[in-house]
């Protein structure tokens, strides 16, 4: 039992360790990969940067597909929102940056990518 005390404790060690280095300790965990230059272009066409909106609004953008990019991932403040669908929802008041990044089938990033400032009401 003293045996398993010390593993469990040299794994937290070893997690801990991952953490700080910013090394992936899990298997799902993988670095960011660097953004590829396709020829993509992005642009966040409503709102426009400076615009005053309500807490939920619809984000509208055009991608020109370059070589790799088959989609986009919105970010809110630099927070990747997850299942992104044109809408944004739920905002708290106050200013955000909201950036559209071109993406591979993948989900890698390419080079492509769109920011404007919002101020929410």
């Amino acid at each position: 039992m003293h045996m398993v005390g010390r593993i469990g404790f040299m794994g937290l060690g070893i997690a801990l360790a991952g953490c700080l280095t910013g090394a992936p300790v899990f298997a799902g965990d993988k670095p960011a990969k660097v953004p590829v230059e396709d020829g993509s272009k992005v642009m966040i066409t409503s709102p426009k940067d400076g615009d005053t909106v309500s807490d939920s609004f619809d984000l509208k953008y055009e991608l020109t597909k370059g070589s790799q990019a088959t989609h986009v991932h919105a970010y809110v403040d630099d927070e990747y929102q997850k299942g992104f669908s044109g809408a944004l929802k739920g905002l708290s008041k106050g200013t955000h940056k909201v950036t559209v990044t071109g993406a591979t089938k993948d989900h890698d990033p390419v080079m492509a990518t769109h920011t404007v400032n919002i101020d929410v009401q």
